[in-house]
């Protein structure tokens, strides 16, 4: 009986501990989630971005954010870091026209 208890015990925690887990997963999505989304509105209005470019710059930046997010768990190094900036960059390359690419370096070296 004593075992029963034990497991059933055991199993409770083991729910309450994954739910907090889940819980802080939850908010760092949406701290990506916003963050793309406002660095993305900054960039329409900055930029005149069209419609068709929207999504696919607003998916680079929370695709960044979980990169940058899931590496720095582990202690990066800086240069780990500049190439997620580096490689942002490209993917926003594709995006933007060149004149919207050159506005937005210039932007994004102010900020």
């Amino acid at each position: 009986m004593k075992k029963v208890i034990t497991l059933c015990l055991f199993a409770l925690v083991m729910i309450l501990g994954t739910e907090s887990v889940m819980a802080q997963s939850t908010a760092i999505h949406t701290e990506i989630n916003t963050e793309a989304t406002n660095k993305t509105q900054e960039l329409r209005k900055q930029l005149k971005l069209n419609k068709s470019q929207l999504e696919p710059i607003y998916k680079a930046f929370q695709n960044h954010g979980k990169r940058v997010a899931k590496l720095e768990e582990s202690n990066p190094s800086k240069e780990a870091i500049l190439k997620l900036n580096v490689e942002l960059d490209n993917k926003i390359e594709t995006i933007l026209t060149e004149e919207q690419f050159e506005k937005y370096k210039t932007f994004s070296t102010n900020n």
